[in-house]
């Protein structure tokens, strides 16, 4: 399909609108939890060090490679990693439009199902360069690219989509298999359709072949680098006995009740419009079909507590989602898959397994942040199951979508992890210009850098715990502790082992967080922890939010 000029202009629109959210979200908060695990892994391997094979790292690399490359371009500042997450937010916002109308979306309806992705976009939410939403970004890019083949059929756009659909695995791989298993299928689907019509083999074929010279390419880099064993066991074995929930985890979101009348008027709905000839048979459908949407809105009315309507919100996706899974189902019949072209047809599989994947991290609550984008594609899907009542039941949707989504994104109830009491602070040092966030965690952790350069000779190893601020990256010295993260998630060690890993790398210095942004600790044997490295180090001095111990060895580490 060609951009007309109305259409570039909507997308620069959708993009500049969804970026400068994004930046805005950006100047109110900093989770600094999340921002030094980032910040410091990238300034990590910015410098030469390798994960996977000489340190323990739980996560997939291209988010941090690409940061680190942007450190060694521009340097030990803050913004361009947050101008990295502006980009991309505003770009997935202008591939899902872009998606929508080569669906068949008229261009006023693909405006209003991606409008609230101004709001709910990848980095809306939650606003920090994360892998989450980075793999949102690349499953987008990669199902543009499956539309460009399923169209033109071509031999390159084939390979090249091919190849894009294992990108999002380097990324995030819960997120990364799950897509890539389902374009798998969609593949064989495809294979198969294409020997009983008698038609050429190109497409699937040659996107499998993208996808296995990318996986060779891929693994021979690994191999060469860091090594295919060690890759997979921190990155498969080792992520999954620490994140990977039990099913009944999984879909615990299906149990909430809204479902048992959700589900049903939906049900009944469809089956208004197929089996009568009742005149206005439209008007209550689409009363059945809204309901759940109108009822979000004037839930509103009923709470003003920020997780009750965060709650009311995120209620839609388990609505969204089962329905989408019928559709998927039903979708899978050779009666529709010769009537639909092939990518259409299965888009709604592809995406709810992408979906799905991501839920395997974090469940609803935890997860959604990056995949709403993902969800409006799985929306227009479903209304065009319902052509007679599609706009309305789409205009009831983006009003609510746009009501809530704005209310849910500026409370910034997803980072109720992180306290954002007290006044909004900013930071002063230059390599963390443009960070500000509510409290006094900005101003103590430029106390402590302070502290550091004044009494810490930089060749001494530092050893900080839990890890919450990024240090490292703030003052450019050499990370020497194997972890930086205290985390169930990235933590490997017993409290014993974090003693003979600080003795084998001769960390003289150990600071303590007293007091951190987490409203929970992160850790349930952190106290543990630090009580066995005490039996190490001795207190030296206590400043504002921590506690500074320097080994018991001797004191020749001290400036004079």
């Amino acid at each position: 399909m060609r951009w007309s000029a109305s259409d570039r202009i909507t997308a620069a629109a959708l993009f500049l609108a969804t970026a400068g959210f994004t930046l805005w979200q950006n100047t109110r908060v900093a989770a600094l939890w999340d921002l030094s695990y980032l910040l410091d892994s990238a300034w990590r391997f910015s410098l030469g060090q390798v994960p996977y094979r000489d340190l323990p790292f739980a996560h997939a690399p291209l988010t941090f490679s690409v940061h680190a490359a942007l450190i060694r371009l521009f340097g030990r500042v803050y913004y361009p990693h947050i101008a990295c997450a502006v980009m991309e937010s505003g770009i997935a916002t202008a591939l899902t439009w872009r998606i929508l109308r080569g669906l068949g979306a008229p261009q006023i309806w693909a405006a209003a199902l991606t409008a609230p992705l101004i709001f709910l976009g990848i980095y809306g939410i939650y606003p920090h360069p994360i892998y989450d939403s980075d793999a949102s970004l690349a499953a987008l890019l990669a199902l543009y690219l499956l539309q460009r083949a399923d169209a033109s059929g071509t031999r390159h756009s084939s390979f090249l989509a091919g190849a894009a659909c294992l990108v999002p695995f380097f990324f995030k791989q819960n997120i990364g298999l799950a897509f890539l298993a389902a374009v798998l299928v969609y593949t064989a689907v495809g294979a198969a359709l294409a020997r009983n019509r008698k038609e050429s083999l190109a497409v699937p074929e040659w996107t499998l072949a993208g996808i296995a010279i990318a996986a060779a390419i891929a693994a021979l880099l690994l191999q060469s680098t860091v090594g295919l064993r060690n890759y997979f066991y921190w990155t498969t074995t080792f992520a999954a006995q620490r994140r990977l929930p039990g099913l009944p985890l999984l879909f615990s979101e299906y149990h909430q009740q809204s479902l048992l009348w959700s589900i049903p008027a939906a049900l009944l709905g469809f089956a208004l419009l197929r089996s009568t000839r009742w005149r206005t048979r439209k008007f209550f459908a689409f009363l059945l079909l809204a309901a759940p949407f109108l009822w979000t809105i004037a839930s509103l009315a009923i709470t003003s507590d920020a997780d009750d309507r965060a709650d009311q919100l995120l209620g839609l996706w388990p609505h969204l989602l089962s329905l989408g899974s019928v559709l998927a189902l039903a979708n899978l019949r050779p009666r529709v898959l010769h009537e639909q072209r092939l990518f259409p047809a299965l888009l709604p599989l592809i995406v709810l397994a992408t979906i799905y994947g991501t839920f395997l991290s974090q469940q609803l609550w935890g997860s959604t942040y990056a995949i709403w984008p993902l969800l409006m594609l799985l929306v227009w899907s479903l209304l065009n199951l319902i052509a007679d009542v599609a706009q309305p039941v789409a205009a009831a949707l983006c009003a609510t979508l746009l009501t809530c989504g704005p209310i849910y994104a500026i409370s910034l109830e997803r980072l109720d992890y992180i306290d954002q009491d007290g006044t909004l602070t900013r930071a002063t040092l230059p390599a963390l210009r443009g960070m500000a966030t509510p409290g006094p965690w900005i101003p103590q952790l430029e106390e402590l850098i302070a502290f550091t350069d004044a009494e810490i000779p930089r060749d001494d190893g530092i050893l900080l715990i839990p890890g919450d601020v990024p240090f490292f990256f703030s003052t450019g010295r050499t990370p020497k502790f194997p972890i930086l993260l205290f985390d169930p998630a990235t933590d490997p060690y017993t409290p014993q082992q974090t003693l003979e890993q600080a003795r084998a790398h001769n960390i003289r210095w150990l600071i303590v967080s007293r007091d951190t942004q987490l409203r929970a600790s992160p850790l349930p044997n952190l106290d543990e922890i630090i009580s066995t490295l005490k039996s190490d180090f001795k207190l030296y001095r206590t400043i504002a939010g921590y506690d500074v111990y320097r080994s018991a060895k001797g004191t020749d580490g001290l400036r004079p």
